[in-house]
C-alpha cells in the first residue's frame, strides 16, 4: 500500500487470529504494521509477528523490486513486531540496525545473532537523514515497554508511534477507529497514563500530519481528534456523562436486577449501558467503564467469595489504574451475601473512586423492596 511519495505500508492482515496476547478477543482478526521508505537509503520501519511472515516477505520483496534495505529502525521489540528481525538482518547482511540503549540491551534476550558492528544506537531527538527524508527519534518508554520509541519522519510529517495510536482489528476500507482503538488503548497501554502524557507532550512540540501506527488504521486527517482521545484516556478523565452497570449472575437473578436498573436509569434521561460479565468480553467492559463517568457493580456472592467474572473485571480495572469515577455497589447472597464488602474493598484499592455508602442487598430472588431502592438509586446516582 503506497501510503505516501516513496513511503509503503508492507504489513499484512491477519484475519485468521481470534485472541491477541492470549486474551483480547478479536471479531476481525489483527493488522500487523511494518513500514518501507525508499530513497537514497531504503528504511524498514519494524518487521511483523510470526504468523504472517511468509505474506510479509512477499509484499518486502514485491516493494524492494531488487533493491536492499540500508537501516531497519525498531520501534518495538515485542515479538508480534519484532519476530522477523532476524530473518532480515540474514537477508540483508549488510543492513544497519537503529535502536536506543534498551532495544539492543532486549536483543539478546530474543535472538542469537552479532549485531555489534551493525547497531547504531539513537538518543532523544537524534536525526538520521536518508536522502529527501530525515527521521527523527523521540524516546517512549513504558508506551508500553520500556524500549518503545517513536519516529518522525519530516519531510511528510509523520509520526510513526509503534503502538501507540493502534486499534484491534484488520484494515479495511470501512474501518472504524474509536471502539476499538479505546478497548486496544486501554488494555495495552492503559496502566502507563503518565508515560503516555511524556509522549504527547513531545509530539505536541511537531507538526503532524499524519499517524502511522504498528495495529490497525493509517491515520491522515483530523489529527488532534485522535490526540484529544489519547490526552482524555492517559489522564482517565471520563469520556463522556454516563453509567455502565456491570454485573456478574450466576442464576439470572441478579443480571434481573440490572435491566430493571437499567430501565429506571432511562426514565431518566441518563446515558447507560448494561454489561453481563458472564457473555462478554472482559476488554470491552474494562474500556467502557473507562468511556463513561459512573459504574454499578452488581454481582453474585460466591464460595463466601465474589464471583469470579467480576474479581476478574475489578482486578483489571486496578491493573489500568482506574480512578476519578462514582461507584454505586448492588450484592447478592442466599445465605451470607459477601460479594459487596468484597467489591467494595477492591473499589477502595484505587485511586479518586466515590463509593456510594450504602450497598444494595438482593437476597436470591429479586423482590419488590429491591425495586424501590433501585427507583432511588437511579434518581439519585
Amino acid at each position: 500500500m503506497n501510503l505516501a511519495k516513496n513511503i509503503y505500508n508492507i504489513g499484512v492482515n491477519d484475519e485468521n487470529i481470534r485472541l491477541f496476547e492470549g486474551q483480547y478477543k478479536l471479531e476481525s482478526g489483527m493488522s500487523y504494521n511494518s513500514y518501507l521508505i525508499k530513497d537514497k537509503k531504503n528504511v524498514i520501519l519494524d518487521t511483523v509477528d510470526k504468523r504472517v511472515t511468509s505474506k510479509w516477505l512477499e509484499k518486502l520483496e514485491y516493494a524492494l523490486n531488487g533493491e536492499k534495505v540500508d537501516y531497519l529502525v525498531i520501534s518495538h521489540m515485542e515479538p508480534d513486531h519484532g519476530f522477523n528481525i532476524k530473518k532480515l538482518a540474514q537477508m540483508f547482511p549488510d543492513m544497519k540496525i537503529i535502536g536506543n540503549v534498551n532495544t539492543f540491551n532486549m536483543f539478546n534476550r530474543f535472538f542469537s545473532i552479532d549485531i555489534s558492528n551493525r547497531k547504531i544506537v539513537v538518543k532523544e531527538g537524534e536525526e538520521i537523514n536518508i536522502g529527501e527524508h530525515t527521521l527523527k527519534f523521540f524516546m517512549a518508554p513504558m508506551v508500553h515497554w520500556p524500549e518503545v520509541m517513536v519516529t518522525y519522519e519530516q519531510k511528510e510529517k509523520i509520526l510513526f508511534s509503534a503502538d501507540a495510536f493502534g486499534k484491534f482489528g484488520i484494515i479495511k476500507s470501512n474501518d472504524t477507529w474509536l471502539d476499538e482503538a479505546r478497548r486496544f488503548y486501554i488494555g495495552i497501554v492503559g496502566k502507563y497514563g503518565i508515560q503516555v502524557q511524556n509522549l504527547l507532550k513531545k509530539a505536541s512540540t511537531l507538526e503532524i500530519k499524519k499517524i502511522y501506527p504498528l495495529h490497525g488504521t493509517i491515520l491522515e486527517e483530523n489529527i488532534n481528534y485522535y490526540i484529544n482521545k489519547y490526552n482524555v484516556w492517559s489522564t482517565y478523565e471520563p469520556e463522556e456523562e454516563g453509567i455502565l452497570i456491570a454485573c456478574s449472575s450466576i442464576h439470572g437473578n441478579t443480571l434481573e436486577a440490572a435491566k430493571y436498573l437499567e430501565k429506571e436509569l432511562i426514565k431518566q434521561e441518563k446515558k447507560v449501558e448494561l454489561i453481563d460479565l458472564t457473555t462478554q468480553d472482559f476488554s470491552e467492559a474494562v474500556a467502557m467503564a473507562f468511556k463513561f463517568s459512573k459504574l454499578i457493580v452488581a454481582s453474585s456472592s460466591y464460595n463466601a467469595g465474589l464471583f469470579p467474572p467480576m474479581v476478574n473485571f475489578l482486578h483489571n480495572l486496578k491493573e489500568r489504574n482506574y480512578q476519578k469515577r462514582k461507584v454505586a455497589i448492588i450484592q447478592n447472597g442466599s445465605w451470607a451475601p459477601s460479594s459487596g464488602k468484597i467489591m467494595e474493598k477492591m473499589l477502595h484499592e484505587m485511586t479518586d473512586i466515590d463509593i456510594i455508602d450504602h450497598i444494595i442487598t438482593i437476597e436470591s430472588t429479586f423482590k419488590e423492596k429491591n425495586k424501590k431502592e433501585l427507583q432511588e438509586l437511579a434518581k439519585i446516582f
